[in-house]
């Protein structure tokens, strides 16, 4: 698992990356288990967002994955997305903007965006995880 200060980490190099696009965004970073470790939103990120980073967060780390891959799963399955994220009180977002964290083929969490497109905050989050030494997949 992370700790709070790799975590810290993930939200410190989110936000350097978010800056260099000159998007403002939240970012919220969860344990395996879909704990809440850190939650930043950048001062102009819309308030929304740190929700949805935090359910992007969470459904990449219930999937070991990359958000986007639940959106293509669940895109023929809209019924069934709905049921999903009713049975796990809103948590589960299938949109693109998150990416799991791994170390050495353990996952360790993951890290959701969001404030600017769904490629955006993935590609920041894909960012911040590679240049603070870990993985995004195993």
């Amino acid at each position: 698992m992370l700790t709070h200060d790799e975590a810290l980490t993930l939200c410190a190099a989110s936000r350097a990356a978010a800056e260099d696009l000159g998007v403002p965004m939240s970012f919220a970073v969860m344990d395996p288990g879909g704990h809440l470790i850190a939650l930043t939103r950048m001062d102009g990120a819309p308030w929304i967002s740190a929700d949805v980073a935090q359910g992007k967060a969470w459904t990449s780390a219930a999937y070991g994955a990359p958000s986007h891959a639940q959106k293509e799963k669940m895109t023929p399955m809209p019924n069934f997305a709905g049921a999903l994220t009713t049975m796990t009180h809103g948590r589960f977002t299938p949109q693109t903007g998150a990416v799991p964290v791994y170390r050495d083929g353990a996952l360790l969490g993951a890290l959701g965006a969001s404030g600017g497109t769904g490629d955006q905050d993935e590609a920041v989050c894909t960012k911040a995880v590679e240049g603070s030494g870990f993985t995004t997949s195993r």
